[in-house]
């Protein structure tokens, strides 16, 4: 992938694909998933008021979730066509005082010890250095302040959907698992990591289960023991939320 299919994203998928960015949530087939995805994020960061930086926000829906409970956003992203379209969704929700966009590559950030909160919204793995990705992350947070990613894990980047966007858009659709980001976090100086699951995950264990046997039949201890890991030994390669910190002193 080259920088360039990434600014040109939003040309590409033409206007029904614009549409449906500047819709989102409410226009994709995940509209409730990702609704519950993004209030598990809220409810992981400290409360406001405070500055928040959404990285790679694409058309803006995260960062007008987050500007309406009450954070100071700024939304980046390195498409100015995208940074438009976020434009159009703040003035469609009617936001003003609390809500900006930056153009600008989140690999090479100009923020310094500004924000109190910083999250990757499913926008990591489009990147080309997730080790810069994450350092410029680190430096625009305050001491103290948190990230938040929440990224696809091993086996993304050969899903059959995956290999169709690289093929038709250009753009990276990489594995970052929390093994990966947790080691380029701990590189740049993150530290005290916490792994969660993924609301998707949540939403396959408790809504998509279709067979309610025993507890102690097979399958019964099959689930069983698929929470118990959920909750008390997270996987590291599994899609996930990583929560991280910068060190106060």
């Amino acid at each position: 992938m080259s920088k360039e299919d990434e600014q040109n994203y939003l040309e590409k998928i033409g206007d029904t694909g614009r549409d449906h960015s500047l819709r989102k949530p409410f226009s994709d087939n995940f509209c409730g998933i990702n609704l519950a995805a993004i209030g598990s994020i809220i409810s992981l960061l400290p409360p406001p008021p405070g500055r928040l930086l959404d990285l790679g926000c694409g058309g803006g829906w995260t960062s007008v979730f987050f500007s309406k409970y009450g954070y100071s956003v700024i939304g980046q992203d390195i498409s100015q066509d995208m940074i438009d379209l976020a434009y159009e969704n703040k003035k469609i929700n009617a936001l003003s005082n609390n809500l900006d966009f930056v153009l600008s590559d989140y690999e090479n950030l100009n923020f310094d010890n500004e924000f109190e909160c910083a999250v990757f919204f499913d926008s990591l793995h489009h990147s080309d250095d997730e080790l810069a990705a994450i350092r410029s992350a680190y430096r625009a947070l305050k001491p103290g302040g948190i990230l938040i990613t929440h990224e696809p894990g091993e086996g993304h980047s050969t899903a059959p959907e995956s290999i169709e966007a690289m093929r038709l858009y250009g753009v990276n659709e990489r594995d970052m698992p929390p093994s990966l980001i947790i080691q380029r976090a701990r590189e740049v100086g993150f530290e005290s990591f916490r792994v969660m699951p993924m609301q998707h995950t949540l939403h396959s264990i408790f809504y998509e289960y279709r067979v309610h046997p025993p507890l102690f039949s097979k399958a019964g201890l099959r689930l069983a023991k698929r929470l118990f890991n959920l909750v008390y030994n997270p996987s590291l390669r599994a899609s996930s939320i990583v929560i991280m910190t910068k060190p106060t002193a």
